[in-house]
């Protein structure tokens, strides 16, 4: 049987793992300098060398070389146990297979044994976030203070999963995704030695495909190989099932055009070829994305060649930013939407008619019309008094109520709908010397502030009221409780008040108090109200407080 060849290829020294600099150079420091750890915690995307890494260590720390710059030598005898796989003091642990706390427990009375053959013990132990939470607490005291003959190395791809108890008692190293310019470079020596003839425009996509995970990128050039010693940029396509570049191009063309169905063709095109939905959706998104970078300035930051990006560069032109932006997105959750999996295109469909539609205007819903409810109260002061019929029973009482008959009820709405004054909900007519209470609403904000230069807790008290109106040249303030009523209704306070709009307006004006609220009217408890009346409707829908009754 044939050997795989992300194992064939695994780097054995240093030098051959690329793309993790940082956290290689600090290794091989502490290898050098004896200052070697006794818990590492690899964390990273899959197939960025995590495990390599964890086994280059623990044959680094074993190696009998003398010179320690130059560990792992792989000549000694403990360096080609560990290539070869049979290096007993090197125990590899699949923690998704071990994840009880009776393993751990077991582990834990193991460790205690001395090595074997070398100087230390290491503990590999893979997808550690797998452990069951008893199994983490079993793990760490011994992980804080393990034998001096052991060193543990976990790794994992879900850091988020690990707890911060472990997490504080490791030295954490961070693997990055490979870029794919560093893939290729490693791909095509890889197909030299192994005599596979392929194109570098292959190995770019293959690159891309592996989404910076170089042993998916090795495993990918493996299944190719498996095919044919001649691999073109068409058969790497049939097999990975994406599609050409030129559909993307022509859809997105159909997207600038405004071509429904020439874009939906396209679509049923590529799936009817055998694409795969999503892998479509992450095409067309990749190629919005160079068109996002093109638009931004970065046109050298895109990896297409040459005669590509003369398309690119015309639709980036043609695309406005707020449309690319949204082009992406609506493609990015066709990539990731599991509900329209009964129905392949399906995602891809949405996604494409939300574009088109937005881009020809039809996007936007037409404006809500107001409703009656939704409409302001227009309330004004009538030419000829009204009396209001009361027709609904009261609330039981002792005594028998008394109809409110040849009333005049005045009632001021404050329903949140209206967008004018927050006091008012309308405007009265002004009195015989031109005063209303728009022009004190107006001018409310400097009356309370030349009060609070003389008194700010008059100033508090009128922050806490209501302008209610204009009645017999007295200012109507209601308040939500009689506490704020009886401190406002001071003399010292009204005096103060009726000073300042004097000032202000020049002209005389009393101030009269009242308690108005949701809960609590002027209201007297035995008048009756009828429920159906305008009265009723304004108080119950509209938000209206009764203020007043003669």
């Amino acid at each position: 049987m044939s050997q795989a060849f992300y194992r064939k290829w695994r780097p054995a020294t240093w030098e051959e793992v690329v793309g993790q600099d940082h956290i290689i150079q600090t290794l091989h420091n502490a290898v050098v300098s004896g200052k070697v750890g006794h818990a590492y915690l690899f964390a990273g995307p899959r197939g960025t060398g995590k495990t390599t890494a964890a086994r280059l260590l623990a044959k680094a720390v074993n190696c009998l070389e003398e010179d320690l710059a130059k560990r792992p030598c792989n000549q000694c005898p403990n360096c080609e146990a560990v290539n070869q796989g049979r290096y007993l003091d090197l125990i590899e642990i699949d923690a998704a297979s071990n994840t009880s706390v009776d393993d751990v427990r077991d582990l834990r009375d193991k460790i205690n044994f001395s090595p074997s053959q070398g100087k230390f013990k290491v503990y590999i132990i893979d997808e550690v976030h797998m452990l069951s939470t008893s199994a983490f607490n079993a793990l760490l005291k011994t992980l804080e203070e393990p034998p001096p003959h052991v060193i543990f190395i976990l790794a994992t791809t879900e850091i988020h999963k690990i707890p911060a108890t472990v997490l504080s008692r490791c030295q954490r190293h961070e693997f990055r995704r490979i870029p794919v310019q560093i893939i290729v470079p490693k791909l095509r020596q890889l197909c030299d030695e192994e005599k596979i003839n392929i194109q570098d425009d292959t190995l770019t996509l293959i690159a891309r495909q592996s989404t910076g995970s170089l042993r998916d990128a090795i495993s990918l050039v493996d299944q190719l190989a498996s095919m044919t010693q001649t691999i073109s940029l068409e058969i790497a396509r049939d097999v990975l099932g994406t599609t050409t570049s030129q559909t993307v191009i022509d859809l997105v063309t159909a997207v600038l055009d405004h071509d429904d169905s020439g874009g939906l063709s396209k679509i049923h095109q590529a799936l009817d070829a055998g694409s795969d939905p999503r892998q479509f959706s992450r095409q067309v998104v990749e190629y919005l994305r160079s068109l996002l970078l093109i638009k931004m300035g970065l046109k050298d930051q895109v990896e297409a060649p040459d005669e590509m990006k003369s398309s690119m560069q015309d639709h980036a032109d043609r695309f406005d930013i707020t449309a690319l932006l949204q082009a992406i997105n609506d493609f990015s959750s066709a990539a990731t939407d599991l509900k329209a999996n009964w129905h392949p295109g399906l995602g891809l469909e949405i996604a494409f008619a939300k574009i088109v539609t937005a881009r020809n205007g039809a996007r936007t819903l037409p404006a809500m019309q107001p409703s009656a409810q939704d409409e302001p109260v227009q309330a004004s002061t009538p030419a000829k008094p009204k009396t209001q019929q009361n027709t609904s029973s009261s609330p039981p009482s002792t005594a028998k109520p008394r109809k409110a008959k040849q009333q005049i009820v005045k009632v001021h709405t404050n329903s949140s709908k209206q967008q004018s004054s927050p006091s008012v909900s309308s405007d009265p007519e002004p009195d015989a010397q031109g005063l209303n209470l728009k022009r004190i609403n107006q001018q409310w904000k400097a009356v309370r502030d030349l009060v609070g230069q003389e008194n700010p807790r008059t100033k508090a008290l009128l922050n806490s009221s209501k302008l209610r109106g204009i009645q017999d040249d007295a200012l109507v303030l209601s308040f939500t409780s009689e506490l704020l009523r009886e401190k406002m209704a001071k003399e010292s306070n009204i005096a103060l008040a009726c000073k300042i709009l004097k000032q202000v307006f020049n002209q005389d004006l009393k101030i009269r108090c009242i308690v108005a609220n949701s809960n609590k009217t002027t209201i007297p408890t035995d008048i009756e109200i009828d429920s159906d009346g305008m009265v009723g409707t304004a108080t119950r829908d509209l938000g209206g407080e009764i203020v007043d009754i003669q």
